[in-house]
């Protein structure tokens, strides 16, 4: 049996696909009402036509929800107060299903979790994903990242489904990185289309996007391997290309000079602040994503921002 806090889109398609490989899922909504609704009507809202397997529960107690396996499946900027409010999860193997790095500390998903609950086992579940796939059944590959090599083994077992396959990896930091810093690459690839810019420029942000990504997850110790797979050019090329993703979506509205609405969650404007917080402390050069903070914070004009992007010095590839 696992568990899976949180009841948004992502939350409740992971049940569903844990669900169908014959697992018993407790799924933590954190509204009462939203929760006696799931289970009565057995639908999320969030996934229109998909039903929830009977072996699904619901709930809003969260002692209920507790089991030895937990996912936490909240967005990044939430995280941290989710494990400090809930010091009962101490001791537990949390599987962080949120791509982003904090604002403030400039840390990753796996960090958060060490950081407040260093007697657990931290772990992340990422890559190129949409909730809507997952819940229908729709092959969809994933990285987990463990750095106990045995541990992960165990986890992936546990976590195989029949449409979801797991590939695991002991470089969290590469997995966690790959995952946030894609999100920012994302906005700026529909910034461009929004703004009418093209195929062409989008593929070059993308691929120079994808060098800033390396730069700094090397920088941070991660393995280089790592950023080629699942976790970094898989959902880099997934998220960049979709209107399903949320931040390409709002970069789309950017460009377009439209209005996104505000209580969408969009994880790359935040993740994007903070990883440049930490690139210019650790003196690493990240254009994209200082474009992208100077066009969200409204002190740079999208115009200006490619051609500031296109006037760098000429080098090597």
């Amino acid at each position: 049996m696992i568990s899976v806090l949180g009841s948004g889109a992502f939350g409740t398609a992971l049940a569903v696909a844990f669900a169908h490989s014959g697992t018993n899922v407790t799924l933590w909504a954190r509204s009462a009402d939203a929760a006696r609704t799931m289970m009565d009507t057995r639908a999320n809202p969030r996934l229109p036509g998909v039903k929830l397997p009977k072996t699904v529960s619901v709930t809003a107690d969260f002692a209920d929800a507790l089991t030895d396996v937990v996912l936490l499946a909240v967005p990044m900027q939430k995280l941290r107060g989710l494990l400090e409010t809930h010091p009962e999860l101490t001791g537990r193997t949390l599987i962080a299903c949120c791509k982003g790095v904090e604002l403030g500390t400039q840390l990753g998903p796996v960090a958060v979790i060490r950081d407040v609950l260093p007697e657990a086992t931290p772990a992340i579940l990422t890559g190129p994903s949409f909730a809507a796939d997952i819940a229908r059944g729709l092959p969809t590959a994933l990285t987990l990242a463990v750095p106990d090599e045995n541990t992960g083994k165990s986890l992936q077992q546990r976590l195989i489904s029949p449409n979801l396959r797991i590939y695991r990896t002991t470089d969290t930091v590469g997995a966690e990185l790959g995952g946030a810093l894609k999100n920012v690459i994302a906005i700026a690839c529909g910034i461009a289309i929004g703004a009418g810019l093209g195929d062409s420029a989008r593929a070059a942000l993308m691929t120079r996007g994808y060098a800033e990504m390396k730069r700094m997850a090397q920088a941070l110790g991660a393995k280089p391997d790592t950023l080629s797979g699942l976790s970094g050019f898989g959902d880099l090329t997934l998220t960049c290309s979709s209107d399903q993703s949320r931040n390409y979506s709002f970069g789309l509205s950017l460009g377009r000079g439209d209005a996104y609405d505000p209580t969408v969650t969009v994880e790359g404007a935040a993740t994007a602040r903070a990883a440049l917080a930490r690139a210019k402390a650790m003196h690493v050069d990240m254009p994209i994503t200082q474009a992208v903070v100077a066009i969200l914070d409204g002190g740079l004009q999208i115009r200006d921002a490619m051609e500031m992007l296109l006037a760098r010095p000429p080098k090597e590839e």
